[in-house]
């Protein structure tokens, strides 16, 4: 197998992009996104989209190519992933990925997990409940019945958690246990990079990324998108928060607050997430370019 996608992870404020288009450049290559919130062309500021000058170094794929109002799955993209990708290695033997959401990225290196069918009824009640009575209560009932999965997804996501609900309650066996079982056969290798820094860097770069997005237009982005609140694009930090203020239930300053804590906590999660893979070649964040590119030809070669 001699073509290559390497795969830059994080946190989130912790620099992928940089050392993505940094690695992309040293192998005169293309980059695919695998950040799930920057697929929408609606939402730029609150998604930290790369600027027009990082976009116009290297060629990127997936950046603002949907619209929140087109449905598109994990599933959706893995398919146009693993599309395109059979497409740049018939010019490249080295493809960059880069991305913080873990199942995305996962689900281009190594597939999806086959589920248990299950009635659809409970599906439907599970979204009756979230739309009763909140999120909390979908929160709850997954950390009680999968408490290793409620680790590392996305508890602000309904609809994660409710496709994790309702395999728990159909099959009665964790969601957790049903993963990383399948597999599948790329025809590629993954050689995954991840950037990391102290806890309290990571939360201190992610508060002042709060206030510049505030300052380029956070707020009147977010207002323009209310009336599409409800879709599911748009049950993320940085927008949900700022739609409980527009709605008149938080102040504008516990609105911020919350985007920073949120924030915070997407992190933790992300890292949780990605050091599951034990093969992953972790770089703090002051890295050396010329170290990162030793160490990837290193494997590669």
């Amino acid at each position: 197998m001699n073509k290559i996608l390497i795969s830059v992870i994080g946190p989130t404020a912790i620099g992928k992009t940089k050392l993505a288009i940094k690695i992309a450049e040293h192998y005169n290559t293309e980059i695919v996104s695998a950040d799930s919130r920057q697929f929408f062309k609606e939402m730029c500021i609150g998604t930290a989209v790369p600027s027009q000058e990082e976009l116009e170094s290297v060629t990127h794929h997936f950046i603002q190519h949907k619209s929140i109002l087109e449905p598109y799955s994990v599933g959706d993209f893995e398919k146009d992933a693993i599309k395109l990708l059979t497409a740049l290695f018939k010019k490249h033997d080295i493809v960059v990925m880069v991305g913080g959401s873990g199942l995305y990225v996962d689900a281009v290196s190594y597939g999806f997990d086959e589920f248990p069918e299950v009635d659809p009824k409970i599906r439907m009640e599970l979204n009756t409940l979230y739309n009763d009575k909140g999120i909390e209560p979908l929160q709850a009932k997954l950390k009680e019945l999968d408490e290793k999965y409620y680790a590392t997804v996305a508890i602000e996501n309904p609809q994660r958690l409710v496709r994790a609900l309702e395999i728990c309650i159909g099959s009665g066996k964790p969601y957790s246990s049903f993963l990383n079982k399948k597999d599948i056969q790329r025809m590629f290798k993954t050689v995954t990079i991840g950037i990391t820094a102290d806890r309290e860097l990571i939360y201190d770069n992610i508060n002042k990324r709060v206030t510049v997005m505030k300052e380029a237009g956070l707020l009147e982005e977010a207002k323009s998108l209310l009336a599409h609140k409800h879709l599911n694009a748009l049950q993320t930090v940085g927008y949900k928060e700022l739609f409980k203020y527009f709605d008149g239930e938080w102040t504008l300053d516990f609105a911020l607050s919350e985007i920073k804590k949120n924030t915070r906590r997407f992190a933790k999660r992300q890292l949780t997430w990605f050091r599951k893979n034990e093969n992953t070649l972790w770089f703090n964040h002051d890295y050396k370019i010329e170290n990162v590119l030793r160490q990837i030809e290193k494997i590669i070669n």
